[in-house]
C-alpha cells in the first residue's frame, strides 16, 4: 500500500474542489495498485466529497450517498447502480483487508460527471443534434427473419427528428435513405452540420437466449487506458482519441438517455456501457450510441417493429436530451 505523491494530491484536491469537498480531506486519500491501476480508498474519497458510506450487505454491497446521488457498489464487480440506473464501471470495485477501493479513473470519469454534471461555457446552448441511423445499404445490421436493423433505425431516426424539430432543435441525419455510409464519415457529417450532440441509433439481437435477452443500453466512449464493456469491432488500442475530449459530457449524456429510455418505456435496464466504436472515437462533440432493444426477443422485437412503440421510444429519447440540455447549460 502506498500514499499518493504530492503532485497527484494537488490534482485530486482540484477535482474534489469541483464538488465542494471538506477542507483538507484530499490530502488523506490512500491508494493501492491493483493490476497496475491506481485505486483510492472509498471512505477517504467520500470524506473529501462530503459523502457518506455504509454497507447495505456486509462485505458484499456498499452505498455511497450525497444529497443528490446514491451509488450502490458490488464488491469485486464492475456493476454499480447510480440513482436507480445501472452503470458499468471501467474496473471492479475492490475489497481488500476490510477496506473498499474504487479505481481513480472511475471516480474521475464515471462518478464525478454524474455527481457534478459538466457545464457548457456561458452562452453555448444546445441547438443542433445529428442523428445517426446505423448500418444502411449493403450493411443490413442485425436481421431477424425478414426484418433488418437498418430499416427500423432509420424509421426511428425520422420519428425522432420530427419530435426534436417540434421541441425546437435543428436536426441533421447521417443518412435519410437506405444508403451505405462509411463509419468515419458519420461523425464528420455531424461536424459539418455544426451539431452540438451526436446520437447513433441501433437495435440489438442475439442468436442465443433470444427468449430472455432484452432491454436497452447506451454507450459512451471509453476513456484512455481503460477497457471497454464491448470490444467487438471497435478497433485496436486504448489510447486517447478525439472523442475523449468530451468524456464527462459523453458519460452524462449516456446516463440521461439510459434513464429516460428505461424509465419511460419500462424496459429492462442493461446499463450505461463504454466502447471505442468508430462513430464515438471520431466525434467532435459529445456523442453516444443507443441500443434501443433486442429485435431477437419475441415481445420486444414485435414492439420495435411497431410504429407506435418507436414513437414512444423517440419521446423517451427527446426527454433524455432535454434533461441533458437543462443541466449542462449555464444558469440551469
Amino acid at each position: 500500500m502506498s500514499w499518493v505523491t504530492r503532485a497527484y494530491v494537488v490534482g485530486l484536491v482540484a477535482i474534489a474542489a469541483s464538488v465542494g469537498p471538506s477542507s483538507g480531506a484530499a490530502a488523506q486519500l490512500q491508494t493501492i495498485r491493483v493490476n497496475g491501476k491506481e485505486y483510492i480508498r472509498l471512505t477517504d474519497w467520500a470524506k473529501a466529497h462530503n459523502a457518506e458510506v455504509a454497507w447495505t450487505k456486509k462485505e458484499e454491497t456498499l452505498q455511497l450517498t450525497t444529497p443528490r446521488t446514491r451509488v450502490s457498489l458490488s464488491m469485486d464487480s464492475r456493476e454499480s447502480d447510480i440513482n436507480g440506473i445501472a452503470v458499468w464501471l471501467l474496473f471492479p470495485t475492490v475489497y481488500r483487508d476490510g477496506k473498499v477501493y474504487l479505481s481513480e479513473v472511475d471516480l474521475r470519469t464515471t462518478l464525478l460527471p454524474l455527481m457534478n454534471p459538466p457545464k457548457n461555457r456561458p452562452g453555448a446552448n444546445i441547438k443542433s443534434i445529428c442523428l445517426d441511423p446505423g448500418h444502411g445499404g449493403k450493411d443490413p445490421g442485425n436481421c431477424v427473419g425478414s426484418n433488418q436493423e437498418k430499416k427500423y433505425v432509420l424509421l426511428l431516426a425520422k420519428e425522432l427528428r420530427d419530435q426534436l424539430n417540434r421541441a425546437g432543435f435543428k436536426v441533421s441525419l447521417t443518412r435519410s435513405s437506405d444508403s451505405f455510409i462509411e463509419l468515419p464519415t458519420r461523425p464528420d457529417i455531424a461536424k459539418k452540420a455544426g451539431a452540438d450532440l451526436f446520437v447513433s441509433l441501433h437495435f440489438n439481437a442475439t442468436g442465443n437466449s433470444h427468449n430472455t435477452v432484452q432491454g436497452a443500453e447506451v454507450y459512451a466512449l471509453t476513456p484512455a487506458g481503460a477497457p471497454s464493456t464491448n470490444a467487438n469491432g471497435e478497433g485496436a488500442g486504448s489510447g486517447s482519441c478525439a472523442g475523449n475530449r468530451f468524456n464527462d459530457k459523453n458519460m452524462f449524456l449516456a446516463y440521461q438517455l439510459q434513464k429516460s429510455i428505461t424509465k419511460g418505456l419500462g424496459v429492462e435496464d442493461r446499463g450505461v456501457h463504454r466502447a471505442r466504436f468508430a462513430v464515438l472515437r471520431d466525434a467532435e462533440m459529445p456523442a453516444v450510441m443507443i441500443e434501443g432493444g433486442f429485435m431477437s426477443h419475441p415481445s420486444e422485437g414485435r414492439k420495435i417493429f411497431d410504429a407506435s412503440y418507436r414513437r414512444e421510444m423517440a419521446k423517451a429519447i427527446v426527454n433524455g436530451l432535454l434533461s441533458y440540455k437543462r443541466q449542462v447549460e449555464q444558469g440551469s
